[in-house]
């Protein structure tokens, strides 16, 4: 990418692109806050069927169609499936055994799964060696963070960090699918067709594993699946698209690392979470092979050094 191609980020979307990533940060405090009395799979069913009616209330004051093709709302359970109900019910799942500044993190690798599932199923975003240094960065960072004793004294912390990275993978194959088979769509309209077949994809699961959900939970809790649900999804869905639109997916993309940020300042400041050193190191090895596969940071370097030269 040149110097004359890189995205603009103006002052209003680089703002929305804050509230963003402290909305989607915020989804792993109110996540935490939430697991006190609820269940993951059932956390999970409260931020998708409370964010669906919300998401709705928008297309129409948009003006947008609700979708009636059949194929549409075939591929949007694949999407409910891959980008809510495995991810969501993995993550939170996580968080019932690590603290979820260290959840962000992990899921911040979603950026490096998508590379390399788009160069596998997508011929217009090769896998270019640019890409494959980041990932293996972003690989090495991982391993930092679970530490180099996981395959000898395997833990159920260990678990906890695979099923998050295993809800990232389940994000990334998600936007393959997004791709070839809902790209036709108003954005908003895929929100909204993928938070309702999630919904009843999960009203039986929920069911038969956790029963039906109790309502009476206390203040604290329900301001959590509503902050998860009407905030951290539909409001964030919402400004989701708005940047993309205004700036572009490579801007977009700079959430996966502004997010983690917020999720451990939440953490820190009221969950009295905290982060140990290798943490810290692991994320800014990820946040490296990120720059990287990003191409922009490097860009910006050498017409730096262009400058230096020629003056």
């Amino acid at each position: 990418m040149t110097a004359k191609t890189l995205p603009v980020l103006d002052s209003k979307s680089a703002l929305l692109l804050l509230v963003l990533s402290a909305l989607w940060g915020g989804s792993f405090f109110f996540g935490d806050i939430a697991l006190q009395e609820v269940p993951p799979l059932t956390v999970t069913l409260h931020r998708v069927i409370w964010a669906a009616p919300i998401v709705a209330l928008v297309m129409k004051l948009k003006g947008i169609a609700f979708p009636r093709s059949l194929l549409f709302w075939g591929a949007s359970v694949v999407m409910g499936a891959l980008n809510n109900a495995i991810p969501f019910a993995l993550i939170l799942w996580g968080q019932t055994q690590i603290e979820s500044g260290l959840a962000s993190i992990l899921n911040s690798t979603t950026s490096m799964f998508a590379v390399v599932v788009a160069g596998l199923f997508l011929a217009d975003e090769p896998f270019t060696f640019r890409k494959f240094v980041g990932v293996m960065l972003g690989t090495a960072g991982v391993v930092f963070i679970m530490g180099p004793d996981m395959l000898g004294d395997f833990s159920l912390g260990n678990l906890a960090q695979l099923a998050i990275l295993g809800g990232s993978l389940g994000y990334a194959l998600a936007g393959v699918w997004a791709k070839r088979t809902m790209s036709g769509h108003p954005p908003l309209a895929c929100a909204f067709g993928m938070l309702i077949c999630t919904t009843f994809l999960l009203i039986p699961i929920v069911l038969m594993v956790d029963g039906a959900p109790r309502l009476v939970l206390s203040i604290p809790v329900w301001g959590a699946l509503l902050g998860i649900s009407a905030l951290s999804t539909a409001l964030a869905y919402v400004l989701y698209f708005i940047i993309l639109t205004r700036a572009g997916a490579g801007n977009v993309l700079l959430v996966a690392l502004l997010t983690p940020l917020f999720a451990i300042a939440l953490g820190v400041c009221f969950l009295g979470e905290t982060m140990a050193p290798e943490i810290w190191i692991g994320f800014a090895i990820i946040a490296l092979g990120f720059a990287v596969m990003d191409g922009r940071l490097g860009t910006l370097l050498m017409r730096k050094l262009s400058i230096i030269a020629h003056s």
